[in-house]
């Protein structure tokens, strides 16, 4: 048998996806309490998120949603990270907030859990790195995915993170100048 090399980065790239999630899952925890979800998205669903992020681009105005959608299309998979929204209860009031009572009342989120998600993402991307895939951080990619519904709807907060193996890295040098207007 002779595989091709885009056979194997395809292969490579699916098992990095799945090495991204397992080290989300095992990052270190500020809370102790596991919070993080993560899924990987490929084929028809990764299709329906570009599109998603491509409807977004038109309903809010904020142009980089089609621009990272460019980048979803062209990438082999992308793995979705996000955290449930579960106070730690020690009402600390880092989040802003007199008590974790108050901070969902709000519908804001503990500080605990967001923090537990920079550590997991940043885990995850760290595998990438290790394995040479090419990968960036889109908070266009997390927010459409909240919208498609990828992850459960305890999680409110979630990045993407689309992967690629060309012989350039495709999220960089982008186009510039894209309207981002974030009222």
């Amino acid at each position: 048998m002779v595989k091709s090399m885009i056979d194997s980065e395809k292969d490579s790239i699916l098992m990095v996806a799945d090495l991204m999630s397992l080290a989300a899952k095992t990052s270190p925890k500020g809370s102790g309490k596991d919070t993080v979800e993560a899924v990987v998205v490929t084929g028809e669903d990764k299709d329906a998120l570009r599109d998603k992020m491509l409807a977004m681009a038109d309903s809010t105005g904020i142009t980089i949603f089609a621009r990272d959608s460019k980048n979803v299309d062209k990438s082999e998979a992308v793995v979705i990270i996000g955290c449930k929204s579960r106070p730690f209860g020690l009402n600390c009031s880092m989040c802003g907030f007199e008590n974790c009572t108050k901070m969902r009342e709000a519908g804001s989120n503990c500080v605990f859990n967001i923090t537990d998600l920079g550590i997991a993402v940043g885990s995850a991307v760290s595998v990438a790195m290790d394995h040479r895939v090419d990968n960036r951080v889109m908070y266009t990619v997390g927010r459409s995915a909240l919208r498609l519904g990828l992850l459960s709807d305890e999680v409110k907060v979630c990045w993407g993170i689309p992967l690629s193996a060309y012989s350039k890295d495709i999220y960089f040098d982008r186009a510039k100048g894209m309207q981002v207007n974030l009222d």
